[in-house]
């Protein structure tokens, strides 16, 4: 399989390279910093700017599909100038990618984009459980995300299939969330956030790619997919999981006053959840590889 990949050496990116890499697919990387991309993930890498131009063409044409994971951090504190890089880099950068296949003669064109989003997409919703029919927030990250999925859908209009991975927290201790959790936590003085009953959505980052990996083969992945664990847990669950793999206490509370004061609006990631439900990837019939939050950790950690 020929393949393009935006985002390649992030967080989700990296991982899913090796792996598609292992499975003997030809890869090609887009990238601000070629030839950064290429020394760190051993792969071809070509030029883009995706906030500010239409995707190269000729590294599009004649692939299978292209998996489309570029955008801004979101882990900042998110001043004006951060909301604008965030919601340009997936918005008008997923707009430039559609523009870049627009531009390829339908037989030459990639016949699926795999595009990214976050479960983010459903603002807070306590302990509801959430499938992809549930409605979007209205906060900031879920209005980013229903505008970067939007982008992505006009590749409908060429004929191609889109998948939307609703992608939750993503298990990593070099990046990520639980990087930043780690710390604390190590010294024996993490805990809960906010009174820890709001939900974290997360994934082990293999399931991440995994489930890439399965949208790419198979016709019947389309349209909103959440990438998060079957088993959701709480924040407080979640940190006492953390604890017991470190072998550390995980007892005292983090105010979120104090997360707001360090962190301002984005603190609302932490501080308040949504309780999402892989529904569509269940009845798809994927096999998810960490199904369990400690074990995930666990093999995290271990990693």
């Amino acid at each position: 399989m020929r393949l393009t990949v935006t985002g390649a050496t992030g967080l989700i990116g990296s991982a899913l390279v090796a792996r598609l890499r292992d499975e003997g697919a030809e890869l090609t990387v887009l990238s601000r910093d070629p030839q950064r991309a290429t020394t760190e993930l051993g792969v071809p890498a070509a030029r883009w700017e995706p906030s500010t131009e239409p995707a190269p063409a000729d590294a599009l044409e004649g692939r299978d599909a292209v998996i489309n994971l570029a955008g801004e951090n979101v882990a900042q504190r998110w001043s004006e100038s951060a909301k604008h890089a965030i919601r340009a880099s997936r918005v008008e950068g997923t707009a430039n990618l559609v523009a870049g296949l627009h531009a390829i003669e339908a037989e030459r064109r990639p016949t699926v984009l795999v595009s990214g989003s976050a479960s983010g997409y459903y603002g807070a919703h306590g302990d509801e459980p959430l499938d992809e029919e549930a409605p979007s927030g209205r906060d900031f990250l879920a209005g980013v995300c229903v505008a970067w999925e939007q982008s992505a859908l006009a590749a409908t209009q060429l004929g191609m299939r889109v998948v939307l991975l609703r992608t939750g927290v993503v298990l990593d201790a070099h990046g990520g969330a639980l990087a930043k959790m780690l710390p604390p936590f190590r010294l024996g003085v993490g805990g809960p956030v906010g009174g820890g009953k709001q939900y974290m959505p997360w994934i082990h980052r293999d399931d991440v790619a995994g489930m890439i990996s399965a949208a790419l083969s198979d016709e019947r992945w389309s349209g909103p997919v959440n990438a998060t664990a079957p088993e959701p847990a709480s924040n407080r669950e979640f940190s006492r999981a953390l604890g017991r793999v470190l072998k550390r206490p995980a007892l005292l509370p983090v105010p979120a006053l104090a997360l707001r004061a360090r962190y301002g609006e984005m603190a609302q990631i932490v501080t308040s959840g949504a309780r999402v439900l892989p529904a569509r990837a269940l009845m798809l019939g994927y096999s998810f590889k960490h199904p369990h939050l400690e074990e995930a950790l666990a093999d995290t950690l271990a990693a």
